[in-house]
């Protein structure tokens, strides 16, 4: 059949290609075996979750065929910019390329706050790096807990006070 209006019709063929089970809906299983990094590694269960979640706009835990060509062009989006970041073309990015993705874009964190993201998200290695879709989940992660907590530094001085409750509040509500 024809791609519905406002859907790619390149994404809809891919879509109906990932829809395995032709439920008319692609699950993070389904996602999961769709996306691939740079290296051919299946993009991770959070990443899917965490993209599934951002385009499922009825909370089933699965996309549609719109929701899937939107999330598409978000990858896209996101892979272009790695890609930028990406300065010595290996398919991921070091740490000192992530310090300077990170200042490019306007944050500014230490290099030992870079060292524990590189810690926690790359794959251990003597030289360890981030892959398309682990990029993809920290600057989403940093982009909404920065919203978060832009929320509560109204005088914009990078400084907050505020309880543990609180704390945790921000951060549970912001994980998406």
């Amino acid at each position: 059949g024809n791609a519905p209006p406002g859907v790619d019709p390149e994404a809809f063929s891919w879509f109906q290609t990932v829809d395995v089970d032709h439920s008319g809906f692609i699950s993070i299983k389904e996602l999961k075996q769709a996306l691939v990094n740079n290296n051919w590694s299946s993009f991770n269960d959070e990443t899917c979750l965490l993209m599934i979640n951002m385009f499922d706009k009825t909370r089933s835990g699965r996309i549609d065929v719109y929701g899937f060509s939107a999330l598409l062009r978000f990858i896209q989006q996101w892979r272009s910019l790695f890609q930028q970041y990406d300065r010595d073309q290996s398919g991921s990015i070091s740490f000192s390329e992530l310090q300077q993705a990170f200042s490019q874009m306007g944050y500014n964190l230490s290099p030992q706050f870079s060292q524990l993201l590189l810690a926690r998200y790359a794959q251990r290695s003597p030289n360890p790096s981030i892959q398309l879709d682990r990029f993809i989940h920290i600057c989403m992660q940093l982009q909404s807990l920065t919203d978060a907590f832009r929320e509560k530094d109204t005088a914009l001085v990078g400084n907050v006070r505020l309880s543990y409750e609180d704390f945790l509040a921000m951060v549970v509500t912001r994980m998406l």
